[in-house]
């Protein structure tokens, strides 16, 4: 696997000889900014853009084209086609569901262009469906839902009941979470997306009384389904939550209803790199009324990926192979911490255990802990052939 340098500086590195500046690069950025999960595209686009200095990535002028997918298979491909074929675009990214994704990844990586995930990571892409031209810088799904499955189980939870939203990345959430946890499952549900009012289902842990309750609803239906949660007096149950189901604005909208809860991460605002610690007054600087999310440290890491492949290239993205090569020997400050590459071309990275706490403005934050799981890997990438 490939190493990421946690001590390299990723934009502050001199151009190559010959370097194409005359023209701008332009990156499409396909993301979700409608609807009740539109703040997680907002804050992607707003990390990626907080790492181009000067409107630059590695010293090379890039344009940033953003569009919205509305959470739609549909209309990510359409805007893939105009931004591939119409505007011959080879550098994207941005996508926040895994539906979508699955839908438009294939398209762009079979049209020799190069796509690097800042968040979605589906078991589909990640085995025998995986591409030279296909990066993830933020998690594989499987892994994501694996860790809190293994923090169940260190915590020596006999039964847990599990909820999650129908669609691939909660599909392999589930798996992710059983792969893990050894105790028996009471029950097991899958949501729509867009579903806000999760009655019946707390109705169904109620009867179940698990030990534990493991549930993935990303954005505001993560925000109404512990809200809900509490309100129909089910706090003696405890939960434990993947990161996207506990991001900072999940935990401000929910206040004291949050703290205590377990969560297992890649990510926390207390990492303490160098990185991260400027990671995060950076973002503050910039916007100090919101709170930072793992999807704008996401944002900004793939930002700081694609710049070594421009600086590789010169910015001459006509170059796939040469671009694709950049990009696998990228040398960054990673806000995660250690992070290499797995042979499929998805992270190889360390996980915590972590805790909602109050923070010192009294809004609750996730404090990460011990290390659960150190250079951890997923299970799809030995089935993975380059």
């Amino acid at each position: 696997m490939r190493l990421f340098n946690t001590t390299a500086m990723a934009l502050a590195l001199a151009i190559p000889a010959g370097a194409a500046s005359a023209a701008d690069v332009k990156i499409g950025m396909i993301t979700t900014l409608s609807g009740p999960a539109g703040y997680l595209g907002a804050d992607i686009r707003d990390g990626f853009e907080l790492a181009m200095k000067d409107g630059t990535l590695g010293g090379i002028p890039v344009e940033l084209e953003v569009q919205d997918d509305k959470l739609d298979p549909g209309q990510g491909r359409q805007i893939a086609d105009r931004m591939l074929n119409d505007e011959e675009i080879k550098l994207l990214t941005g996508i926040v569901f895994s539906n979508v994704a699955g839908a438009v990844v294939p398209e762009i990586t079979g049209s020799d262009a190069i796509y690097i995930s800042a968040n979605a990571g589906p078991s589909t892409l990640a085995g025998k469906g995986c591409s030279e031209n296909y990066f993830v810088a933020s998690w594989q799904n499987d892994t994501l839902h694996e860790m809190p499955g293994l923090l169940a189980q260190n915590q020596g939870y006999k039964t847990a009941f599990l909820a999650a939203n129908n669609y691939q990345a909660g599909k392999d959430g589930l798996t992710g979470f059983k792969r893990e946890f050894k105790g028996e499952i009471l029950g097991e549900v899958y949501t729509p997306l867009g579903q806000t009012d999760f009655s019946a289902v707390i109705a169904q842990i109620r009867a179940a009384n698990p030990e534990v309750v493991y549930q993935f609803h990303p954005g505001e239906a993560g925000i109404a389904f512990i809200k809900q949660y509490n309100q129909a007096g089910l706090t003696s149950i405890p939960m434990v939550l993947p990161e996207p189901a506990s991001d900072a604005v999940i935990l401000k909208a929910l206040g004291d209803q949050a703290v205590g809860t377990k969560v297992a991460l890649h990510w926390a605002e207390n990492l303490d790199n160098p990185a991260n610690k400027a990671m995060v007054a950076a973002w503050k600087e910039k916007y100090p009324e919101r709170p930072l999310t793992s999807y704008a440290v996401q944002g900004y890491q793939t930002a700081l990926i694609m710049a070594e492949g421009l600086k590789a290239t010169g910015g001459d993205v006509s170059d796939i192979d040469a671009l694709r090569e950049g990009i696998r020997n990228a040398r960054i400050e990673s806000p995660s911490g250690n992070f290499a590459w797995g042979p499929n071309q998805h992270p190889v990275q360390d996980w915590y255990a972590a805790e909602v706490v109050k923070g010192a403005d009294g809004v609750p934050v996730v404090a990460a802990g011990d290390k659960i799981a150190e250079a951890r890997g997923d299970v799809h990438a030995a089935e993975c052939s380059m």
